[in-house]
């Protein structure tokens, strides 16, 4: 016993250890922990879409049995003129509503950015107003605002709706274009001869012209889908997408709704990497 040899303290360790598979613990257990909740969250938001994209292939009308491929549920969308009508109707408000949110948020920006007066920050504040108010209070103030004015519903207040609602975020996104735009670009432009609109027009715009685009389309994607403020100011014949499809959905599972909502889908995935690749330019300049 005395002339044994003694055993390596690892070794001692490993033979002390249990055998088999055992739950990790410190950063192991964290990371593990953390990316099981996230593929479930993940899991949660984008199995539905997913489910619903391939069901719009579904040769069947009701119920998620796979009964075959087919593409007659677009075939019906394209032919169906009561939701044709509210798509253009749709793309028509957003694309004016688009243009006049883009001018307005612009020379916004521009103005709070060039000049100071005494109720500017007021001013500012006031601007975040339409971006945090409960869109059924917004919805609401519009249509008395409306009915005081003597307005007809119809897509005139639509689109006034959706510009009051859409332009400070492009405000909101041109001002932070603005905060790092060196003021030496106009003192430059005016030194070599320009006029104040020369220098904005020829230099200040084709500097904000990426957070132009970025505004316009996160206005657009706005406009596209709002359902709650266009259901307090919108009239019979100026009635959106969304509005249709709210009241298809009420009476029950269309088909077509599963591929008008994956035309959607892509035409999303579209403005993202559009908007997207339009930081990224913004970031490089």
């Amino acid at each position: 016993m005395g002339s044994g040899r003694m055993m390596p303290v690892t070794m001692v360790a490993d033979m002390a250890r249990p055998r088999g598979w055992h739950l990790p613990g410190g950063p192991t257990l964290v990371r593990w922990l953390g990316g099981g909740w996230t593929a479930l969250v993940f899991a949660f938001l984008y199995l539905p879409i997913v489910l619903l994209v391939i069901f719009s292939f579904n040769e069947t009308k009701s119920g998620f049995r796979w009964e075959g491929f087919t593409l007659k549920w677009y075939e019906a969308l394209f032919q169906n003129r009561v939701l044709l009508h509210a798509f253009g109707n749709t793309l028509m408000v957003g694309v004016a509503s688009t243009l006049l949110a883009t001018v307005l948020g612009t020379l916004g920006a521009w103005m709070l950015y060039r000049y100071r007066f005494p109720i500017h920050r007021t001013l500012e504040a006031f601007i975040f107003v339409p971006m945090i108010m409960p869109e059924i209070l917004m919805g609401v103030s519009l249509l008395v605002l409306f009915v005081i004015l003597n307005f007809n519903l119809g897509y005139l207040t639509v689109i006034i709706a959706h510009v009051t609602f859409t332009f400070p975020f492009v405000l909101v996104g041109m001002q932070a274009r603005l905060q790092g735009m060196d003021p030496s670009l106009e003192e430059a432009a005016m030194d070599l001869g320009a006029t104040p609109w020369q220098a904005f027009t020829k230099v200040i715009l084709p500097y904000l012209m990426p957070a132009i685009a970025s505004g316009a389309l996160l206005a657009f994607s706005l406009s596209l889908d709002d359902y709650i403020v266009t259901v307090f100011v919108t009239g019979a014949e100026s009635q959106t997408l969304p509005l249709k499809v709210y009241g298809m959905v009420r009476v029950g599972l269309n088909p077509q709704l599963n591929a008008l909502s994956a035309l959607g889908i892509i035409l999303t995935i579209v403005l993202v990497f559009a908007s997207e690749r339009l930081k990224q330019n913004a970031k490089g300049t």
